[in-house]
């Protein structure tokens, strides 16, 4: 007698880092949509959620939580009716048919602009699929979040090498505890697929989280393939109850405005801050510096704060008179971390109170 399959689970639960993901998600759509669709030559917005679950969560308490499918679908069928003469479409694909099911119960209806189309497939062959257009009158954002650590570059560089956005989930938690004890083939191959070099060679990152997030931007800017013109990255670690990284999440855009949108959200999401880890340690807390450069503070490198931006911006002009606030500004904005928009007051405010800088109107004297 066969045996009966197993139910599929398709509501999970959600722990906190997760859903700050949705949330950052959801505002990085929010912007980017906004910012596009008031654009005159953009003629429509494609999301793609390749490997998207079920949309639906229990939070640690046993709350519903809503995931990145049911946000993305719900904000951007209530504002395409203000753009009539524009198109809006998402893709959203899981490997379980059940959970599929329980998206589409969840999913707002399609509309003559917005469109909602849903896959059983693996993610990657959905990629695959598409039509990645030439033209730079229709904008993507594939968020790619793939449940093992697992990356098939050759799928994703279409979109890389194209014009839009690209999110992934970069699981180095996964990578720093398993790579030095894999030995199974299968596995072997995951990784080596992952960061496109031999697991011996991956063997020697050893625990060195930003040596696997430094490979995975140098395959990114590889397959991005343009040698004449920019491609920003943007990487933002997500930290768990036990204050370990889980993930992070990895924004390659060929637009710095999106790359400045990231981050700023990124910032906003996580209370003023690049991180959302704890720290018994008081970054606002002056102290004496022994190298000879007066008072300082102390910077978590894992989690910088307001301040952090203006000691930056303090070590790179010091004893310069009269720099343009545009200057500034524009330094940050090449950042691969700091915001450039949204904190202006209050980083004028920590170069004045914190490094004794004379402020005004146009220019801040160092």
């Amino acid at each position: 007698m066969a045996r009966k399959k197993a139910p599929v689970e398709t509501i999970e639960t959600a722990h906190p880092h997760t859903i700050k993901k949705f949330e950052l998600i959801e505002e990085y759509v929010k912007a980017w949509a906004q910012k596009l669709l008031n654009y005159e030559k953009c003629k429509g917005i494609v999301f793609i959620d390749c490997m998207c679950n079920s949309g639906v969560y229990h939070d640690d308490d046993g709350n519903e939580v809503v995931g990145t499918p049911i946000r993305v679908a719900n904000y951007l069928s209530g504002i395409m009716a203000g753009y009539p003469s524009k198109q809006a479409w998402c893709y959203f694909n899981d490997l379980s048919s059940e959970k599929i099911d329980t998206l589409k119960s969840r999913l707002p209806s399609s509309t003559a602009n917005f469109h909602i189309e849903t896959r059983t497939s693996d993610g990657n062959d959905l990629l695959r699929a598409l039509n990645i257009s030439e033209s730079m009158h229709v904008h993507y954002l594939l968020v790619y979040d793939p449940y093992e650590a697992t990356v098939n570059w050759e799928a994703l560089m279409p979109f890389i090498s194209n014009w839009g956005d690209v999110i992934i989930n970069h699981m180095v938690s996964d990578s720093v505890r398993a790579v030095s004890q894999t030995r199974r083939a299968s596995a072997v191959a995951k990784y080596e697929q992952t960061y496109l070099s031999s697991i011996q060679e991956i063997a020697t990152f050893g625990s060195d989280r930003d040596a696997y997030e430094k490979r995975i931007h140098e395959i990114i800017l590889a397959s991005h393939g343009t040698a004449n013109k920019r491609y920003y990255i943007a990487s933002f670690p997500f930290f768990n109850t036990k204050n370990a990284v889980v993930y992070n999440l990895v924004l390659g855009s060929s637009n710095i405005e999106g790359f400045k949108l990231f981050k700023k959200i990124a910032w906003r999401i996580f209370g003023d801050r690049s991180s959302a880890k704890k720290t018994n340690i008081n970054q606002n807390q002056l102290m004496f510096d022994f190298t000879g450069k007066g008072l300082t503070t102390h910077t978590d490198e894992n989690c910088y704060n307001v301040r952090d931006i203006a000691k930056y911006l303090y070590s790179v002009y010091k004893g310069k008179s009269n720099v343009p606030l545009k200057e500034l500004w524009d330094a940050l904005a090449e950042h691969p971390v700091f915001p450039s928009e949204g904190y202006a007051t209050e980083i004028k405010k920590s170069l004045e109170e914190d490094f004794g800088c004379k402020v005004s109107r146009s220019s801040i004297t160092f």
